[in-house]
């Protein structure tokens, strides 16, 4: 057991020594020099404090588990307790270091069923939810550096108190001298000053962590943050991601152009730490008492939704990668009227454009080629796409589960509704059964998986969560647009790489089959809403 104190010890003083180091050089290097010698003075805290509860934790999972056999009831007993012991302190800490930390469990808690149940229900229930708020005063001082004036004289109205707060930023409603509404997004104070000293804290940790537990294997989310932060810490990329968001739309897939919105960037006002757009006046997309007030219908959205993300993923190759519920807003769509019903069209407003990933046009195809595969149940191809994109022969069952997070036998089941998700507590305790019977091979299909596949895993845990709010579970017509889609693309990846008039022939009329499957699917899921609907009608009489 000493050789655990002294690794504990040892990842304290090194923490420490090279949060030293780095806030010494801050010191010497910042525009800032008062902020820097504050700086000093809190992160060797931090990196302490990071350190001593990686150490702490390591010691509950070592002295708890021993001596209790593997795969024992007694251990899975245990082992829970100091799951959600650990994740307890894993919040403690994000909440005391904020920023980076804040960041990072943010990205546990949209890991469902990759990480152990314990941490992401910790993670999911706190980290949208308790955010740090920097103060006006630390506001106005980000102003005049980089608007060069105080928020009173840049806008003709600036609310003080802000209406949101996340981990690099908040947001204030502000009123431009023209009689604008708009919304202000303000970076937290010296973010970027302290992110790469809680970056390298965080990734000691998590690199010391697996140095002693191999199967905590979570290097490439380090690797991730590392890629990703400082892009989400320019704001002007954030805008520029926007604008071709919304540009792929109106390109690339003008039919639903219309029902998906991104606030207008006021440029003149906005800087790498400052924001400032169009104010969006809409519902959250899982507030579903006020979108029903709307007149809004859940599975239209819920549809709405899956497309939406199905068009970037498979088509534009440039996907928005934090769809969480805080990050989409819904509203009826401008140009519509309300039906005799009272229903309206809904739009859906894409927010927080800081994190994208860009799938070149390989891995766009062979990830459409996959998806289109599960859809259909073809378990030849879903071998096939999975090994090309980095699962291997011996793990793409797994692979195929995780997208899904349905066993391999559903996978593959003919039925229309094969990967449909109830959202019971029955289907709720298969998925944790089978996630904490597989998680060594789960860690080591995320070791193995290109980065940018891991990101689309996240966006699918993230739309997986806002379909289930919408609708207690998944629904048929959001695989079969799933299926549409990714099919659509494969067509379309095919014409673009097609030599000879023959193999354009051949793909014609893979075209014409597909579709004529695809009406097929659609009529027998008219079928099934009619049967549906005549069920409840029957039992109201």
């Amino acid at each position: 057991m000493a050789w655990l104190w002294r690794a504990g010890a040892k990842l304290s003083l090194v923490a420490s020594a090279v949060g030293g180091g780095a806030t010494a050089a801050l010191i010497a290097t910042s525009d800032d020099p008062e902020m820097a010698l504050k700086l000093f003075a809190t992160v060797p805290h931090r990196l302490f404090r990071g350190a001593a509860t990686a150490a702490n934790i390591a010691f509950d999972y070592e002295y708890s588990l021993r001596g209790f056999p593997e795969g024992s009831s007694e251990r899975e007993r245990i082992k829970h307790e100091v799951h959600l012991r650990s994740a307890q302190k894993l919040q403690d800490l994000c909440f005391k270091n904020g920023g980076v930390y804040i960041k990072l469990g943010q990205h546990l808690g949209q890991l469902e069923y990759l990480v152990p149940e314990e941490y992401v229900q910790t993670m999911r229930e706190s980290m949208l939810n308790r955010c740090p708020v920097s103060s006006y005063e630390q506001v106005c001082n980000v102003f005049k550096k980089e608007l060069g004036d105080t928020p009173d004289k840049i806008f003709s109205e600036f609310d003080p108190v802000p209406i949101a707060s996340a981990s690099l930023a908040q947001v204030h409603v502000a009123r431009t001298h023209d009689g604008q509404k708009v919304a202000v997004k303000v970076q937290h104070t010296h973010m970027t000053d302290t992110a790469a000293a809680d970056h390298a804290t965080v990734e000691l940790v998590v690199n010391t962590l697996h140095r002693f537990f191999p199967s905590f294997d979570y290097r490439w989310l380090i690797d991730e943050i590392s890629e990703s932060l400082p892009k989400e810490l320019d704001f002007l990329t954030e805008a520029k991601n926007s604008e071709r968001c919304v540009e792929n739309f109106h390109k690339l897939s003008p039919h639903i152009a219309n029902y998906v919105y991104a606030p207008n960037v006021y440029w003149n006002l906005s800087t790498s730490k400052l924001l400032t757009m169009e104010f969006m006046d809409g519902a959250y997309v899982n507030d579903v008492k006020t979108i029903r007030k709307l007149g809004i219908n859940l599975h239209e959205l819920s549809t709405l939704v899956s497309q939406t993300f199905a068009e970037m993923m498979f088509k534009h190759g440039f996907v928005h990668c934090d769809p969480h519920a805080a990050n989409l807003l819904v509203r009826p769509l401008p140009s519509s009227k309300a039906s005799i019903w009272g229903r309206r069209k809904p739009q859906l407003i894409l927010l927080d454009h800081g994190l994208y990933k860009e799938l070149d046009f390989q891995t766009r195809t062979n990830y459409a080629s996959l998806w289109k595969a599960l859809v259909f149940a073809d378990a030849n191809a879903i071998k096939e796409y999975s090994t090309k994109l980095g699962a291997g022969e011996d793990l793409y069952a797994l692979f195929a589960g995780v997208l899904t997070m349905r066993p391999w036998n559903r996978v593959v089941d003919p039925s229309m509704d094969h990967l449909v998700i109830q959202g019971n507590e029955s289907d709720r305790l298969e998925l944790q059964m089978y996630a904490s019977q597989y998680f060594h091979q789960i860690s080591e299909l995320l070791r193995r998986l290109p980065r940018v596949i891991l990101l689309m895993l996240k966006t699918n845990d993230c739309l997986r969560a806002v379909n289930n709010s919408l609708l207690q579970g998944s629904s048929l017509e959001t695989f079969f647009v799933i299926g549409k889609v990714s099919s659509e693309a494969v067509i379309e990846a095919k014409m673009l790489q097609s030599k000879s008039l023959l193999t354009w022939l051949n793909i014609k009329l893979d075209k014409i089959l597909l579709e004529v499957r695809l009406w097929g699917m659609q009529v027998a899921l008219w079928l099934l809403q009619l049967r549906k609907s005549l069920s409840w009608y029957n039992q109201a009489l």
